[in-house]
């Protein structure tokens, strides 16, 4: 009997099996250099497609592939999600072992896709005060990402905003430790969704950036932050401890900063011993992206990307978020005898058990038309309108002048640099349909009210003579 003939399927093909038996079974079977493509993007850079639509070849896939990236892209949802399935398909039909890609975007105030619906940006959104909100916004962030089959949202931004003059105060939910933490659980849960194995409508969840980098010296971005032990638990952890303790978030994402003179991707009291055996993280911890580069050329604490790879991976950094440059020395340097191959074992478990979790090596491939008919869909719209709506923050209403009386009102003054055009702030992408401010109150007022409009100052822009 040829059926009786047949070996039975590897342990880490049993979806039966515990998570940890799976990738035992998978670590034992792998190459160095297949563990070590597991902690970086490296497959991005040869990678084939089997295209059963016949959409893509292996040539115009990886044209579709970068364009998904630039800020003008026009690849739809459906299109990205027939060439995230050729990409998967080829990993799971053509590869030695079959183990599936992990596709990771951008999700901040939504999914940054071609089409995406756009809600509030973070600091709107704390400005709510309504965590059941921010699970709904999210949850329905998760549903386009995912049917667009990616399957890693770099989000939320947990990060307490304490100086104005840093430039991505907008990216969080404000400078209180425990608002940041309530919208930022509520963000995980509606990403990741109610149970520990994710589904195909639900993304995991990156908290991010560990830690401490909402408050930087002088408010520039990058620059050191460095407080005592008792602030840094009391205040800027606090939204990343309630990120593993009660949103059992999937990963964590080193912050550029250093501590105390430690960049934090290479601070092991950092990822270690707070993250790790304090808190209990047991998922994967990833770089920020070009992060290790920076340990050589911006902190200087590594000579190279093969010091700046130890470094890293021994301090609890898992994944290379960049070019893959930096952890792609790992091969050499094991067989060099420079660090033991347990480190990397460690590393691609964690990886694997985020692949397991997500159930890609069961069923990786999604849905082309549904990923069409959410993204942007009408009851998606509704959500992040009421999201837009209860956002709104009023200082002040001397003498009641709000609401406008349009019958005692015969001229308005619009003025302002973000009045006349559009801008839904950072990692995000223009919009199917946009109305800028100006336009709005236009069609508000109707002709009946004459509407002046001025610039009134440049933000960015030098002084004219």
């Amino acid at each position: 009997n040829r059926a009786l003939a047949q070996p039975p399927a590897p342990d880490y093909r049993n979806l039966n099996l515990p998570i940890e038996q799976r990738v035992a079974d998978l670590l034992k079977r792998m190459t160095l250099e297949e563990k070590v493509e597991q902690l970086t993007i490296g497959c991005w850079t040869h990678f084939g497609v089997v295209d059963t639509t016949g959409k893509f070849n292996d040539s115009t896939a990886g044209q579709a592939l970068r364009e998904m990236f630039r800020v003008d892209s026009k690849v739809s949802p459906r299109d990205a999600a027939i060439l995230r399935n050729a990409v998967q398909r080829y990993r799971l039909e053509k590869t030695r072992l079959g183990i599936p890609s992990l596709f990771q975007g951008e999700d901040l105030p939504g999914f940054m896709e071609n089409g995406s619906t756009s809600s509030p940006q973070a600091l709107g959104l704390a400005s709510t005060w309504d965590p059941v909100l921010v699970r709904q916004a999210f949850t329905a962030i998760a549903d386009e990402m995912a049917s667009a089959g990616d399957n890693q949202a770099f989000a939320p931004v947990i990060n307490l905003a304490r100086d104005p003059r840093w430039g991505r105060t907008e990216e969080t939910y404000s400078e209180d430790p425990y608002l940041a933490a309530r919208m930022g659980v509520a963000a995980i849960e509606g990403l990741q969704g109610p149970n520990f194995m994710i589904d195909r409508h639900h993304v995991l969840a990156t908290a991010k950036h560990f830690a401490a980098y909402g408050q930087p010296e002088g408010g520039r971005n990058l620059a050191p932050a460095d407080y005592s032990e008792r602030v840094l638990r009391n205040v800027f952890f606090e939204p990343f401890r309630s990120a593993v303790e009660e949103a059992h978030v999937g990963s964590i994402m080193a912050g550029y900063n250093e501590i105390d003179g430690i960049p934090c991707h290479v601070n092991s009291w950092l990822l270690n011993r707070v993250l790790r055996e304090e808190w209990g993280f047991q998922r994967y911890g990833t770089s920020d992206g070009g992060g290790l580069q920076m340990l050589v050329n911006l902190h200087h604490v590594a000579a190279n990307n093969a010091d700046a790879a130890r470094m890293a991976l021994l301090a609890g950094v898992n994944y290379d978020l960049s070019d893959g440059s930096v952890y792609n020395t790992l091969v050499s340097q094991v067989c060099e005898g420079r660090i033991p191959e347990s480190e990397v074992d460690g590393a691609v478990a964690r990886v694997l058990a985020a692949k397991f979790r997500l159930g890609l090596f069961e069923n990786p491939y999604v849905d082309p038309d549904y990923a069409q008919r959410i993204t942007n869909s009408s009851q998606h719209q509704k959500l992040a309108l009421r999201a837009a709506q209860e956002a709104i923050v009023l200082l002040k209403n001397d003498g009641n002048l709000l609401p406008l009386d349009l019958k005692k009102l015969k001229t308005i003054a619009v003025i302002g640099p973000n009045t006349a055009d559009v801008h839904l702030g950072g990692y995000s992408r223009e919009p199917a349909h946009s109305v800028s401010i100006l336009e709005g109150i236009r069609d508000r007022v109707g002709p009946g009210v004459k509407v002046l409009y001025s610039v009134g100052c440049r933000i960015t822009a030098g002084i004219q003579g």
